[in-house]
């Protein structure tokens, strides 16, 4: 495993989940519920944050290695599935859309790692439609976190809510891209 910069950053997005899931869990006398949320959401920004730095830096340093390309997919998809989890108890997010993203990241996962091991992991590689679920995702959990008006401007839960249902929407149509990626071509169709 290489230390740098990049696994660092991965490793503490790892570390922060269980912070993150304990604040639902501290006693009502040590922080009132917007605080609870607004601690939540921080914590749930910066490791976002931290998914996007690491890969960054891993790029621009030339530090990409095996075991981060192997480490920040984990990372990411324990860290949406804690929130998630959270989010369902909290009646904020029905479960049976956290039950289509988080069994989406499972599946895709698993399919890379198949893909992976006949050699052909390119032909599975993250896609634009990849990228906008992940961002619509993130937001979304980010507003239904909070799950208070913004600047008395926005509804985070109306629009973490909408923002969800296209998650969820995204997260479908991505699964079946990149399952259709994943199937050969019938000889004499190369």
């Amino acid at each position: 495993m290489p230390l740098n910069i990049p696994n660092l950053l991965t490793w503490l997005r790892i570390l922060l989940i269980p912070v993150f899931a304990a604040v639902f869990y501290l006693p009502a006398e040590w922080l009132q519920p917007k605080l609870i949320n607004t601690t939540a959401t921080l914590i749930f920004a910066v490791a976002a944050l931290t998914d996007w730095l690491d890969g960054y830096l891993a790029r621009a340093l030339n530090q990409t290695s095996a075991f981060g390309a192997f480490l920040d997919p984990v990372a990411d998809k324990l860290m949406v599935a804690a929130a998630l989890i959270l989010l369902v108890k909290l009646d904020r997010v029905p479960a049976l859309i956290a039950l289509v993203i988080v069994g989406r990241e499972i599946t895709i996962s698993a399919l890379r790692e198949w893909m992976a091991g006949i050699g052909q992991r390119k032909s599975v590689a993250v896609s634009f439609i990849g990228k906008l679920k992940t961002t619509v995702q993130m937001v979304a959990i980010l507003l239904l976190l909070y799950d208070a008006p913004v600047l008395q401007l926005v509804d985070a839960h109306v629009w973490g809510t909408w923002l969800i249902y296209i998650a969820a929407i995204l997260t479908l149509w991505s699964m079946a891209y990149y399952l259709k990626k994943a199937i050969p071509p019938a000889p004499g169709e190369d």
